[in-house]
């Protein structure tokens, strides 16, 4: 006699995509645990340089996931945001939208990303911003690039030019963040910061500064200057 088994959820509000598929005596079917058993074997021996997003997407979602084929969702994650890291970084409102996408794969995911954000901020904070400037700029462009609003973040150093703090002082929309000089100098002040890096990133793609980001940088130097804090 066939007996079929549900996954036990990992969540209350599990969706019916993420359990598992009928299987014969409880066990998972052959195909997919040599399939899962080949991925993991490529990704420590070859690391994920020998992996496409998709695979290593996959990897993801096998913890997520336990008992299904996880390769048409990771291929539709990726053909919906681009690649690993736009999925990795996309927000959950916007991944819950795709069939496939419930609590555990949002969990997964969100892990990944915080992970990400915290080893490349381990790089930088503390440490001598000359030393580390490739450093920075990886975890600047690691938490902010793939956002799909402006976000406007400072990076505050001591008298060493360390990097002493790192704060989001404010997010907008699409295509604009509100700042107000007056709050990071007094902030800077605060932290007993001797300088500061401004950091800003533009969803659009395009890096060149806009107008108006010209004359809010105009506005924090001659407040940071008034309080001999450079900029």
């Amino acid at each position: 006699m066939t007996h079929f088994a549900e996954a036990p959820s990992l969540f209350p509000d599990h969706d019916d995509v993420t359990r598992i598929l009928p299987v014969e005596n409880g066990k998972v079917p052959s195909y997919l645990r040599d399939h899962r058993k080949r991925l993991r074997e490529r990704f420590l021996s070859g690391g994920a340089v020998a992996m496409p997003d998709y695979e290593l997407l996959e990897l993801l979602l096998f913890r997520a996931i336990p008992r299904q084929d996880v390769k048409p969702l990771a291929r539709t994650l990726i053909d919906t945001f681009g690649d690993f890291n736009r999925v990795l970084s996309a927000p959950a409102t916007q991944l819950s939208t795709v069939k496939g996408v419930g609590d555990a794969v949002l969990l997964e995911l969100k892990i990944v990303e915080a992970a990400a954000h915290r080893l490349s901020r381990s790089r930088v904070m503390l440490r001598h911003v000359l030393s580390s400037w490739d450093a920075l700029l990886d975890y600047c462009h690691t938490t902010m690039a793939h956002r799909a609003t402006e976000q406007f973040r400072i990076l505050f150093l001591d008298t060493k030019n360390t990097v002493i703090a790192d704060e989001e002082q404010a997010h907008g929309t699409v295509d604009h963040v509100p700042v107000y000089p007056r709050e990071v100098v007094k902030r800077a002040l605060e932290l007993n910061a001797s300088a500061l890096i401004l950091v800003h990133n533009h969803p659009s793609g395009d890096p060149t500064p806009s107008d108006a980001d010209i004359q809010m940088t105009r506005h924090i130097t001659a407040a940071a200057k008034a309080l001999t804090v450079p900029p």
